[in-house]
């Protein structure tokens, strides 16, 4: 095994999806600390290029992690192999990046991750229940760099977005120095093909339409394909503003930051906003499990087996409980 002095040129991998690609930027700060003058190059997917991009953990980001077919994966392996890298560090540990470790055989560099053969390989048996932060926390343990990693369940610090925050522009004043209302955070959308991760969109409505008479205003993000969602919480709250379409991820981290609150359903966007520091309130159905994927910090997670029978009112009482309504009818 390589000492840690002689390692200078690290590869991590995180291929996706946009909450797991979250949750791994509290690995990759500590790998970056456990190797802090080595270059380190991270190999992902496009969607997280421009995120990638400003984050301190790495030197240089790649995005071609997932090859459409032979030949790019043949150009893959073979840019992998000549960069000679001395350990990489497999977040996503799936059959793709395992390939890539085969791949690279037979003199593959130092490898933590589960690959059959590698070097620093996790075999901790309970790994696929422990949640991301602590099985990434276990896995960079047992590669050697974070000897006293928190690894019992809740213990694991979430992901660190404060250079994202470094970044943003001071808020604008307001003309005639009147105060702006503190505004909640709404994220209704999810993927398409995972309609059941869903609160139901005139539930937002509902809640968005209370939360406004209280004094908040309301925002809401998403994809573009998701703006008549915004249409149809703008129908309950007509100022409410729709930035669907119009955020990249550094966007939404600093508007999370700012929030008084942030509503959404189990979604890569929420994910990003809960760790800029807000209340936030993450709405799972039983399509996932927030034992194993839940954001932390200022959290509260509600749970339904259908979304579609979670009450308004059972949003509302853990919103009373994280954050303080303007018209001070929760003190």
């Amino acid at each position: 095994m390589a000492a840690s002095r002689d390692i200078k040129k690290i590869l991590v991998i995180k291929l996706s999806a946009m909450g797991d690609f979250i949750l791994a930027l509290a690995a990759a700060k500590q790998i970056r600390q456990a190797h802090p003058k080595a270059r380190i190059t991270l190999l992902t997917t496009p969607p997280f290029e421009g995120l990638a991009k400003l984050c301190p953990y790495f030197n240089t980001v790649e995005t071609d992690g997932r090859p459409a077919g032979v030949s790019e994966w043949l150009a893959l392996v073979g840019r992998l192999r000549k960069a000679k890298y001395d350990r990489v560090y497999d977040l996503q540990t799936s059959s793709r990046s395992n390939l890539i470790f085969h791949g690279l055989r037979p003199f593959p560099p130092e490898w933590s991750g589960v690959a059959a053969g590698c070097a620093l390989r996790h075999r901790n048996p309970l790994r696929e229940r422990m949640h991301t932060l602590e099985r990434h926390a276990d896995q960079l343990k047992a590669a050697g760099i974070w000897p006293d990693a928190p690894t019992e369940p809740g213990s694991a610090p979430g992901p660190d977005v404060a250079w994202i925050l470094r970044k943003a522009e001071a808020p604008r004043p307001v003309a005639g120095g009147i105060e702006p209302r503190p505004y909640v955070l709404m994220a209704p959308g999810g993927s398409a093909h995972r309609p059941e991760k869903r609160w139901p969109v005139e539930q937002y409505g509902e809640l968005a339409r209370i939360l406004y008479g209280v004094g908040f205003d309301i925002v809401i993000i998403g994809g573009p394909q998701e703006s008549a969602m915004a249409r149809t919480i703008q129908r309950s709250v007509g100022k409410a503003r729709d930035l669907t379409g119009r955020t990249d991820l550094a966007r939404i981290a600093m508007l999370g930051a700012r929030a008084a609150l942030v509503v959404g359903n189990d979604t890569g966007p929420v994910h990003l906003a809960a760790a800029a520091g807000p209340p936030t309130i993450v709405l799972f159905s039983k399509a996932s499990d927030p034992i194993l994927s839940a954001p932390r910090g200022h959290v509260a997670v509600l749970q339904a087996d259908n979304l579609a029978n979670m009450p308004v009112s059972q949003v509302l009482q853990a919103a009373r409980a994280l954050t303080r309504f303007p018209d001070g009818s929760n003190a």
